[in-house]
């Protein structure tokens, strides 16, 4: 098997057979998972931390992947740690074309499950066509459904084109950013376009390392300006951003790391 190139290795997995996917309920009430399985922060200390990104999506009836790291055998690791199947990932989604958020999927394809993979046309070509010899490969476009209560932005265009996941909570949508080249503003801005309705919050990678404060002062004050209630920056976000996000944001501030779970009424 030959997965992604340059940016992978071939890890010997155990073949693995597909199981159902089971909704989740707490307390009677259905809710929706979003567990953080690889990041350059840490949250839970049994994971390992590497630079990386990527989120698992459990709505109950359905389960996504965004992103899968650099490293598949950080990435299966940290998901046996944390009771994360790989068997039961119906769809993997590509923030963008980095192997820090591409690494793990030649790992995961290994282990025997053949989760849709969805990419962006502005892929390099070879990625496409070494994904397509091992699983089903979709092109996305904005606001195209991945599964019920989950869609992507699209490309949002940039030095290098990038698309979000927008998840479908009862409080609103919400946004995940696998690194936010094109800006984590913008990317926020055409999740709001492609659903009609403000993002609630926006949790992820932001892509603000290295900026000055006013700049990043800037940002907070735009994301206050759309009316994002919740803001959860990790990853390519760098500490000062993140520690600004913080301050501004209080209660409302979603701390990341690998092994964090966060959980929202649908």
């Amino acid at each position: 098997m030959r997965c992604l190139g340059m940016f992978l290795s071939i890890l010997p997995i155990a073949m693995l057979v597909a199981l159902p996917a089971q909704g989740q309920q707490t307390g009677g009430s259905a809710t929706l998972t979003i567990t953080i399985l690889y990041d350059n922060y840490g949250f839970d200390a049994r994971c390992a931390t590497d630079w990386g990104f990527s989120a698992l999506v459990e709505t109950g009836e359905h389960t996504i992947l965004l992103d899968t790291g650099t490293q598949g055998s950080i990435l299966l690791e940290n998901m046996r740690l944390l009771g994360k199947d790989p068997r039961r990932i119906e769809a993997v989604v590509i923030s963008h074309a980095h192997g820090d958020h591409t690494g793990g999927l030649e790992a995961l394809l290994g282990t025997g499950v053949r989760p849709k993979v969805y990419l962006l046309a502005s892929f390099p070509a070879e990625l496409h066509q070494q994904c397509a010899r091992t699983t089903e490969v979709t092109d996305t476009t904005p606001g195209m459904e991945i599964v019920p209560g989950v869609r992507t932005t699209g490309e949002v265009s940039g030095p290098i084109p990038e698309q979000a996941l927008i998840v479908a909570t009862a409080e609103g949508p919400l946004v995940i950013t696998g690194y936010a080249h094109p800006g984590v503003v913008r990317m926020a801005e055409q999740a709001g376009e492609v659903t009609g309705e403000i993002p609630m919050g926006v949790i992820g990678g932001f892509h603000l390392g290295g900026i000055d404060r006013p700049t990043l002062e800037g940002i907070v004050a735009r994301f206050r300006e759309l009316g994002i209630r919740r803001a959860g920056p990790s990853h390519c976000t760098g500490d000062p951003a993140i520690e600004l996000f913080r301050e501004a944001y209080g209660a409302d501030f979603i701390a990341l790391g690998v092994g964090r779970v966060l959980t929202f009424p649908r």
